[in-house]
């Protein structure tokens, strides 16, 4: 299991059927994906920006540094030539329909859940579409042993209290994060925050222009 998959399960399990918000998620699951290759050396990061890891192309090839198709689809997409993009074009690139495309990769393996319509704004998955597996227990042992980083994750796709950078959030916190001794997973945890942040002001942005050219209907 990635920290992605990890991630999917957490968010069905704790959501009950309730919504969450997919481009949330979708932002999540790519800063998961970028957590996982930095930690299997197929990514770094220079500053604010992501870079081939340790491992070289020529390496990977070879020898993949992880056998989770998408994963590696990830891997295979990371821009290699200066100069490289910032984690937040990372996040906002990667996420696109990334729901979708977790859902779907289920599917190929019979998994219920891929019956889900990727077309919806929202995410509401009753948790009997996941089958019980050590995969789906490992997921939510992370979860109950309050992980960190799936903390942060969920919190930021909307399980949760969302990190807003107070130091005495708790576990969300960014003394928490700082705790695990790694400036890259705080500088990657942060970006998606950032990025949710943003989407949400996007979203409040079209809410507003919509009342508003509504209202003007009315008026005529």
């Amino acid at each position: 299991m990635t920290t992605a998959r990890d991630l999917l399960v957490v968010v069905i399990d704790t959501r009950s059927g309730t919504s969450v918000e997919q481009g949330d998620l979708s932002l999540a699951l790519a800063g998961a994906e970028l957590l996982d290759l930095i930690d299997a050396g197929a990514a770094d990061l220079d500053g604010d920006r992501v870079v081939p890891g340790p491992r070289q192309a020529a390496e990977l090839a070879a020898e993949p540094a992880t056998d989770d198709p998408l994963l590696r689809q990830a891997a295979s997409s990371m821009i290699r030539q200066e100069p490289h993009e910032p984690v937040e074009d990372w996040l906002w690139r990667r996420g696109r329909d990334l729901v979708a495309a977790y859902l779907a990769e289920w599917g190929t393996t019979g998994s219920a859940a891929a019956r889900w319509r990727a077309r919806k704004p929202s995410l509401s998955i009753d948790p009997s579409a996941l089958a019980d597996s050590p995969a789906r227990r490992h997921a939510n042992d992370r979860w109950a042993a309050h992980e960190p980083v799936l903390t942060a994750l969920a919190a930021a796709a909307g399980v949760g209290a969302r990190y807003d950078g107070d130091p005495d959030d708790g576990p969300e916190g960014r003394d928490a994060l700082t705790d695990l001794g790694d400036d890259r997973v705080v500088t990657v945890l942060a970006a998606v925050n950032e990025a949710v942040v943003e989407l949400a002001g996007v979203r409040q942005r079209r809410a507003i222009e919509t009342a508003a050219f509504d209202n003007i209907w009315r008026a005529v």
